[in-house]
């Protein structure tokens, strides 16, 4: 896996809308926010643009995100937001370029089909953490630990432990993000291995059954199997029936889980949280589960 290179001071950051639109007055606080981190913005065509619920058509979404990456004076690119859209262009982007000099791709929600397809196709890390929609009720925890990881500084996180935990210390190249689009990316070229790694997964918005459905999905194509730790991060709003489901979406987990002897961390702080902590996807990491807390080093 390849990592792309730190950032300095002084360096310039390109903002697109790969997937759902946004205003560029929603994000005025966030370009501020890396301008007086010390770095440089440039911001794409697509952000401020319209077309149904997109940041812009296909064509618009992918030639701005293709004019990043092939800018040299572009090193790392966030997505705005996340919501849908991302999975439409993956395909169509030429990555000669990025390829041969890789850039950080940050964001989470609908950018994991991007993560994914850039750390299963191209071999080359990404990074999984906030969105500029997001920094004004970001937590100064989970701010600090995106800019930490895109200036190679090495990331250490120490939380209380989840009472549905399974103890136990494991290490890995880490790989996920959102559950729903894992899901979505089964049976495609773009969906990663698991096997030998640490999987992590966070979800909003989705009614418990889907929460069963897709880690039983997952189960079945033996993306569970042979992982050395689960993460389950942020399972945030979820929804429920009339009729109601019966377990939430940690239970369910464990429940499809209980077979396998790896270490299982609930509650890890990522995902559609505030405290949403920033995780190098396709990179080693160590994690230690205890009966007190959980260590977290990458």
């Amino acid at each position: 896996m390849y990592i792309p290179a730190s950032l300095n001071i002084g360096d310039t950051i390109g903002l697109v809308c790969m997937a759902r639109k946004i205003d560029l007055s929603a994000i005025r606080s966030s370009i501020h926010f890396f301008e007086q981190a010390g770095f440089k913005v440039k911001i794409g065509k697509s952000v401020g643009a319209e077309y149904c619920q997109y940041g812009g058509d296909d064509q618009l979404r992918r030639s701005d995100l293709q004019l990043m990456l092939d800018d040299p004076e572009v090193k790392a690119i966030f997505s705005c937001r996340g919501g849908y859209g991302t999975v439409r262009i993956i395909d169509d982007i030429y990555y000669g370029n990025f390829i041969s000099k890789p850039k950080w791709i940050v964001g989470y929600s609908d950018v994991t089909a991007l993560h994914a397809h850039l750390n299963h196709v191209m071999g080359i890390s990404t990074l999984h953490a906030t969105m500029p929609v997001n920094f004004d009720n970001n937590t100064p925890a989970s701010l600090q630990s995106m800019v930490d990881a895109l200036m190679g500084k090495s990331l250490s996180y120490q939380f209380g432990a989840h009472p549905m935990n399974r103890n136990g210390i494991a290490s890995g190249k880490v790989v996920g993000g959102n559950l729903s689009l894992i899901y979505s990316l089964l049976g495609t070229k773009t969906l990663f291995n698991t096997s030998g790694k640490i999987l992590f997964i966070e979800d909003l918005d989705e009614y418990l059954y889907h929460i069963d459905r897709m880690i039983v999905s997952l189960k079945r194509a033996a993306k569970l199997n042979n992982i050395t730790a689960l993460i389950v991060g942020g399972m945030t709003d979820m929804k429920d029936n009339t009729i109601p489901y019966g377990k939430n979406a940690e239970e369910i987990i464990l429940e499809h889980t209980q077979e396998f002897d790896y270490p299982i961390c609930f509650g890890f702080p990522a995902g559609h949280i505030d405290d949403n902590r920033a995780i190098k996807l396709g990179v080693n990491a160590q994690i230690n589960i205890s009966e007190s807390k959980v260590l977290f080093n990458q």
